[in-house]
């Protein structure tokens, strides 16, 4: 299987670890490159920045399936988590995934006042209760792989009147969901998405969600250059009063690498991804190391083999060591000669250029 990405992208290594980092689309790296020019000369990139912000906006919202008035444009999960936590009455209790990635739930548990309960992700959706204010989960689990059963989940959130805070960050850009099933989400964009680091996004409801704008600066406001200087008379009246100052270089090459998983879809992303992934854990597995069970998961966990990928590095086939596990993220840019040369390193097989 050839990969979709034509002539976007030409990694010089066998790179299987979108989950930790995406590679940057030649479309992406062009306008980055300008930037980078007028910033040590004239300075004059930051209209530019501002812009591409407000079509990230819109790109972000339609690759998720919500409008973009639903859509903050910030640089990091934790912040927008900590958004969330800041805005829940105190002594709520919040449910979260057992191992899930720390800065999706820690934001929760530094606030002493809030009562956070963990739960096997398999046993989430039974673990809601009539006192649980807040379920908060990962789509897909950074650590290993596993898909969350988000149906349930939500189902059982809503049963119990609780809100659900949905991490899309190892999801967006490969797994076709919709972020208008969930009250929140939060998602980095430099995985799957294929966006530098910088450049993150919140999804809210329609009424906003009673969030609290408490990191609100002037780009915040309902006019942003009318709101320097001083209190901001008027917030946004969409989600964007929850933006964040952006990390203006990044926002340049975001809606570029954006518009590239627009084009070739999330549907056909997925099938690509699903397919190499399934290569692998065959190939593993016949090599007598079974992967944790993910199915449709475009991550691959292989428990023991974490220290391989110090081996791999020097064979220069990348995947991560994650809590001593092998994990391999196959993405659009990869192919199934890539897969065969990492169980080809993984076999003991003499490495060749």
């Amino acid at each position: 299987m050839n990969s979709l990405s034509g002539d976007e992208f030409t990694p010089r290594t066998t790179y299987l670890n979108t989950a930790a980092t995406g590679l940057i689309p030649a479309r992406s790296l062009a306008p980055l490159r300008a930037a980078l020019d007028t910033a040590g000369t004239s300075g004059q990139y930051v209209d530019e920045a501002f812009a591409a912000v407000e079509e990230s906006r819109e790109r972000y919202a339609r690759i998720v399936g919500v409008p973009a008035r639903r859509v903050a444009a910030g640089g990091s999960v934790a912040v927008y988590a900590g958004l969330i936590a800041t805005s829940l009455p105190s002594g709520a209790e919040v449910l979260v995934a057992d191992g899930d990635f720390s800065s999706l739930v820690n934001p929760f548990a530094v606030r002493a006042d809030l009562r956070v309960r963990v739960a096997a992700l398999e046993d989430l959706a039974g673990a809601v209760r009539p006192e649980t204010e807040l379920v908060v989960v990962s789509s897909v689990q950074s650590a290993d792989g596993r898909i969350a059963d988000l149906g349930a989940v939500t189902a059982a959130a809503r049963a119990h009147g609780a809100r659900t805070l949905v991490d899309l960050s190892q999801s967006a850009g490969w797994l076709p969901l919709s972020a208008d099933a969930f009250d929140f989400t939060v998602a980095v964009a430099y995985k799957w998405l294929l966006c530098p680091r910088g450049v993150a996004f919140l999804t809210v409801p329609e009424d906003l969600g009673g969030l609290t704008p408490v990191f609100a600066g002037w780009v915040a406001g309902e006019d942003p250059w009318r709101s320097t200087y001083g209190i901001v008379e008027e917030l946004a009246r969409s989600a964007r009063r929850f933006d964040l100052s952006p990390a203006a270089l990044s926002y340049v090459a975001a809606p570029h690498s954006l518009a590239l998983i627009e084009e070739i879809g999330v549907a056909a992303v997925a099938a690509h991804n699903r397919a190499l992934a399934d290569r692998f854990r065959a190939g593993v597995a016949a090599l007598g190391h079974p992967s944790v069970s993910a199915p449709g998961s475009a991550i691959v966990s292989v428990p023991g083999l974490g220290r391989a990928a110090a081996r791999l590095a020097e064979a220069e086939v990348y995947v991560s060591n994650r809590a001593g596990n092998l994990r391999a993220a196959f993405h659009l840019y990869n192919s199934s000669d890539q897969v065969d040369r990492l169980l080809e390193v993984l076999a003991g097989a003499p490495a060749t250029a």
